[in-house]
């Protein structure tokens, strides 16, 4: 995905971001939308999938999205970033002091798009490491891992397993072919790493 969001887009939707997680710790500042009022309106009006990220101290502190283009720029951007710090329920709610230790990334998808594959080497084989975010589906169960996770899950074989796992599938699940597989790509970008 190439970059569709300027410096000054991006710099503006991070802002918007800490702005609006700052205004429900009761933190005094400019409200959030006067932060993108002068952004471009099919930008933050357009349907996307959008996760906010929040790191402290380079770990993971929260990370809340939705794949699905159902809400638009803006309200994915201001939901996600309260959900990623007061609702992610494997961290306790985000508190004021914590605020300005923590580091936000917000990260644009692409419509998902599903993989047709035969067999497990061939679902291996059509995946882009470091590119792709995953989406696997069986039944009601569902989990995905943006393109991100690859840093850490480099090898495609412990991806996906790892997946299969936050899904509440078998590990080996993705082996047996019976997955809905999809693939989305995202445009992230992040605020300076704080000390």
């Amino acid at each position: 995905m190439g970059k569709q969001y300027s410096k000054t887009h991006r710099e503006a939707l991070l802002k918007f971001a800490r702005s609006s997680i700052a205004a429900k710790l009761g933190r005094a500042g400019e409200l959030p939308d006067e932060k993108i009022a002068h952004l471009s309106p099919v930008l933050m009006e357009e349907k996307r999938g959008v996760f906010v990220t929040l790191h402290k101290k380079g770990n993971l502190r929260g990370c809340i999205g939705n794949i699905e283009p159902v809400k638009s720029v803006r309200e994915g951007i201001r939901e996600n970033s309260e959900h990623a710090a007061f609702r992610d329920t494997r961290f306790s709610p985000l508190t004021p002091e914590e605020l300005d230790e923590i580091d936000i990334e917000v990260s644009i998808l692409t419509d998902p798009e599903r993989v047709r594959y035969r067999e497990a080497r061939d679902l291996v084989s059509k995946l882009t490491p470091n590119v792709d975010g995953v989406i696997l589906k069986k039944g009601h169960q569902r989990a995905t891992f943006l393109p991100q996770v690859w840093e850490q899950l480099d090898d495609p074989d412990d991806f996906l397993s790892h997946l299969c796992v936050k899904a509440g599938l078998k590990g080996d699940e993705w082996k047996k072919g019976e997955l809905e597989v999809y693939v989305y790509q995202v445009e992230s970008f992040e605020e300076s790493k704080r000390s």
